[in-house]
């Protein structure tokens, strides 16, 4: 579970209904046609932008905001540097045995691959073309929250048009103006919280989760073609580590990850 997306769920309902309780009442910040023309005309607009299964799993995607995925770059380094060791003393066929084992299903076809014997730059256009089209599905959900963060402040102006419209038909009825204006504005106060406490943090989040996948994935294949190559496993870590900040480098050592190196060789 994500805490940091708990906590600013929490807190950000917490702070916008306190704020609403200090200055007046919670009920004047709901009205059922003003839900309507913002949601529903920001998800029409969003199917018309989009095919429906796409659509449907585009929106599903929300939960992976809430999923604290464990992606941990140094751990797969020493993964790595392991293979490494044991392709060193035993060969390549040996990491077969290893690859059996792995969840990664792309760090287990690169090793397949390098296993089979198949041709370093063919590997690596493999791995590298999966790679691009994983990157591309993530940019494609990432689009689709940016373009409910783009288009609901958007039906929140026609909602509050729309209410100024019937708010100008009732003229001669003084006493109504006050209320039908703050109607008219809630369409945009609507589409404000859609787009920037909901549509906008998704994107951010996937878009975050995403680029640590691909750097996690881009360590597998420099990883996985310097064992092709036979490479030495200190060198390997060193070749590595500069996917990492100095914090994580210092990290590593810390782990005691360069001892094993050397204790491996």
């Amino acid at each position: 579970m994500d805490i940091s997306t708990i906590i600013g769920l929490i807190s950000g309902v917490v702070f916008v209904v306190v704020s609403i309780l200090l200055g007046g009442r919670l009920n004047l910040f709901f009205d059922l046609p003003s839900v309507m023309i913002t949601i529903g005309g920001t998800f029409a607009s969003v199917l018309i932008s989009y095919p429906l299964n796409k659509f449907i799993n585009s929106l599903k995607t929300i939960r992976l905001i809430f999923h604290n995925k464990e992606m941990n770059t140094g751990n797969l380094i020493q993964k790595i540097i392991d293979l490494a060791n044991i392709a060193r003393k035993e060969g390549l066929l040996a990491l077969e045995e290893a690859a059996q084992s792995m969840e990664d299903k792309f760090l287990q076809k690169g090793v397949l691959l390098i296993v089979d014997g198949t041709d370093p730059e063919l590997v690596r256009n493999i791995l590298e073309t999966e790679l691009a089209f994983i990157e591309g599905r993530h940019k494609e959900v990432q689009g689709f929250w940016e373009t409910i963060a783009s288009l609901g402040p958007a039906w929140g102006m026609i909602g509050t048009l729309i209410g100024l419209i019937n708010m100008l038909d009732q003229l001669n009825d003084p006493a109504s103006i006050g209320p039908a204006m703050a109607v008219a504005l809630i369409t945009t106060f609507y589409g404000s919280i859609l787009a920037n406490f909901l549509a906008n943090p998704t994107a951010n989040k996937l878009k975050l989760k995403s680029n640590e996948e691909i750097l996690l994935k881009e360590v597998m294949i420099e990883g996985l073609l310097s064992i092709q190559a036979g490479e030495n496993p200190r060198i390997i870590e060193e070749k590595l580590k500069a996917f990492l900040s100095p914090t994580l480098r210092e990290t590593m050592k810390e782990d005691g990850t360069e001892e094993e190196v050397r204790a491996g060789e």
